[in-house]
């Protein structure tokens, strides 16, 4: 202190209580206001992401949009679902069907308003986009709601919290940038592998829609009976998979059912590794797990799931190779799983997850083969001039 300070004069102690009010009275303020820039800053780049993705979304419907269009987005770019009550568990499973599927409805109607002249497939794509679209709505809204809150409470703590979250968000909702423009144009996603791995496995056998927006074929196996069911495609779909299995079940007596399905790889676990377990592989609100289960556990049916690891990013945005190149260890996964049940046994075999860019069949997955070469060559040029750039 002496040699801070001096010999302990009273100018040096005066200097000192100086200091230190200006410490304890400033700091805080300077602190706040340097993490509001960063999050103002990050609220506006979430803001204009956010436009951007509805701008995409209008330009995908028509390049003159009126003005009334422009409306029509803006109020659906609002839109809400509200659980039901779940303080008494009867029933829920009902409830919340009944609530997803008047969601769907309305997505439906609203996409029919819009662009009466598109396609069913690109309607379907439409209607992903725009859920794209509202997911980033979202997270720009409550970011700035809490940007707002801290410039009208002066909260560090608030402030420092948020602060710590934003490279997760931040990365998150680049991720649900790109997935929305991907899904809009009808482009596979990372969540797409389960009905792109049926898909090929399907090749050239007939298929034929036995629930709404699922599609199945049949196939012989490794001598067992298999029925491969998927999304229908290739617009953005995720169907009724619980409700074909369902379905199924009550015409055929089925020896095992397997699902594939994305799931969130750990960091430092290599995207595109797949792990094999047992349960449904459905993710979401657990609707259509809960119709495969209840059967199944009523017939004592084994239930094998194969997933296909990725981080939470790389399932929403287009696609890559090493995603795409799992097929070939998903399908001797199958084998293994299939050589457990006894011969000429049913099988059922479900691609679970969005069938964006992905057809029915061996068909249409050429062109969506050759779209992710092409993509992933992209992204690593993309990759490799960050690198330099950071250099």
């Amino acid at each position: 202190m002496s040699q801070l300070w001096g010999n302990g004069d009273g100018y040096s102690w005066i200097m000192w209580f100086v200091f230190m009010f200006f410490l304890i009275y400033f700091y805080p303020k300077l602190m706040i206001s340097q993490i509001m820039w960063k999050l103002e800053k990050t609220a506006e780049n979430l803001e204009s992401m956010s436009r951007k993705s509805k701008k995409f979304i209008i330009n995908r419907i028509t390049k003159k949009p009126t003005k009334s269009l422009k409306e029509s987005i803006d109020r659906f770019f609002e839109f809400f679902v509200i659980e039901p009550v779940s303080l008494d568990p009867y029933g829920i499973i009902r409830k919340l069907d009944h609530i997803i599927q008047n969601e769907k409805q309305r997505f439906d109607y609203f996409v029919k308003q819009i662009a009466p002249k598109m396609d069913e497939e690109r309607r379907a794509s439409l209607t992903m986009g725009l859920s794209g679209g509202i997911s980033l709505h979202t997270i720009a809204k409550t970011i700035r709601h809490y940007v707002e809150l801290i410039r009208k409470t002066k909260n560090l703590q608030i402030a420092m919290l948020l602060q710590m979250q934003l490279p997760m968000i931040e990365k998150l909702a680049n991720a649900v940038y790109e997935g929305t423009k991907a899904l809009t144009k009808g482009e596979p996603i990372g969540d797409s592998v389960g009905p792109y791995i049926v898909a090929k496995l399907i090749g050239n056998a007939k298929t034929k829609e036995i629930e709404e927006d699922v599609v199945m074929a049949e196939k012989k196996m490794l001598g067992r009976h298999v029925f491969l069911l998927k999304a229908k495609g290739p617009g953005g779909r995720l169907g009724r998979p619980g409700k074909a299995v369902e379905k199924l079940l009550k015409k055929h007596k089925i020896a095992k059912i397997i699902t594939i399905d994305a799931a969130a790889k750990l960091e430092g676990e290599k995207t595109g590794s797949i792990a094999e377990g047992v349960g449904v592989a459905i993710g979401g609100p657990g609707v259509e797990k809960s119709y495969i289960e209840n059967v199944a556990v009523k017939k004592n049916i084994p239930l094998d799931s194969i997933i296909v690891k990725m981080s939470a990013e790389e399932a929403i945005m287009p696609m890559r190779k090493e995603i795409k190149d799992a097929f070939k260890e998903v399908e001797e996964s199958i084998k293994r799983s299939l050589i457990a049940t006894k011969p000429k046994s049913k099988v059922i075999i479900v691609g679970v997850g969005n069938t964006s860019g992905i057809g029915n069949s061996s068909k249409g997955i050429e062109k969506t083969e050759k779209w992710i070469e092409q993509y992933s060559k992209k992204l690593k040029e993309k990759e490799k001039k960050k690198k330099k750039r950071f250099f």
